[in-house]
């Protein structure tokens, strides 16, 4: 009869083996093994789906947990209390022989139909089951989470990303998880969403918070400024004597109907300071400003 393989010796990790430790392993054999570097190679493909369901088994807690207690094996069935000739694995029912054990761990790790391994034989007695939900961690730019997208989790397997997706959100593709038993459905796959930070746009609910750069020549005199959000192109007016911390409101402009608020900040060219430190009168200024106390 097959076993299931165990999880740590397909990854070669311990067993004491931190989440980082097992991603990382994952990550260099994935790229060994993965299909599109192995054009050809049917034993490569294998060896990246056995890798890739024991990297799926590991990254879940609760099923690295319920497996480390013996409670699931390598494929993540539970393990019967009815072993074969004293602590085996069962299928559920007696009367079937190793092509039914290795259909039903080649469905659980692959979603493989191996319907004519089975003869056409079905469970009997046992009750329809879910299969395990299969759960995903991606970082994505706040640009992508902005104007929406897709991702791409593994080969054939792509998550749709809505617009204004946030941080900590759980998207669900439904019954793309590990298939059901006894005619269950398939387990769910889950998505969280980690939104990457960016330099001068950030976020708070519906609304964006934008801190803009412009120069000193734009600031005294005004200007119109075309602005590239992910949302699309931006157009509002600087009014002329314009300050550092200054606000402006772009309703509508934000997330979803929310408000884009703009705070001004003047950046000096070399030019410009150099020009600055010739003006007449500017130094006894700051001089002023220093007796008094003020800087």
């Amino acid at each position: 009869m097959l076993m299931a393989k165990d999880p740590y010796k397909l990854l070669n990790v311990p067993t004491t083996a931190n989440d980082a430790e097992i991603q990382k392993a994952y990550r260099l054999l994935a790229k060994k093994y993965h299909p599109d570097v192995n054009k050809d190679k049917p034993l490569m493909a294998e060896k990246f789906k056995e890798i890739s369901a024991a990297y799926t088994l590991l990254s879940d807690k609760e099923m690295r947990r319920n497996y480390d207690k013996g409670q699931i094996d390598g494929s993540g069935q539970q393990k019967s209390p009815f072993g074969y000739g004293g602590g085996g694995y069962s299928s559920g029912f007696s009367g079937m022989g190793a092509q039914d054990d290795m259909a039903s761990m080649f469905s659980s790790l692959f979603g493989m139909n191996m319907g004519g391994m089975r003869g056409g034989m079905q469970q009997r007695h046992q009750p329809p089951q879910k299969g395990a939900d299969l759960r995903y961690k991606i970082n994505i730019p706040l640009s992508n989470a902005l104007k929406g997208g897709s991702k791409r989790l593994s080969p054939g397997l792509i998550v749709k990303i809505p617009k204004g997706v946030e941080s900590g959100q759980v998207l669900r593709i439904k019954n793309k998880g590990r298939p059901g038993t006894n005619g269950g459905p398939s387990g769910d796959v889950k998505v969280e969403v980690s939104v990457d930070p960016h330099k001068n746009l950030k976020r708070n609910g519906k609304k964006l918070l934008l801190n803009l750069p412009i120069s000193l020549e734009e600031a005294l005199y005004g200007c119109k400024i075309l602005l590239p959000l992910p949302s699309g192109e931006v157009e509002f007016k600087v009014p002329e004597g314009s300050n550092t911390g200054q606000k402006m409101r772009l309703s509508g402009k934000g997330v979803n109907g929310g408000d884009l608020i703009i705070t001004l900040k003047i950046t000096l060219s070399d030019e410009e300071i150099k020009n600055l430190k010739g003006w007449p009168g500017l130094k006894n200024k700051l001089d002023y400003k220093y007796r008094r106390g003020l800087i």
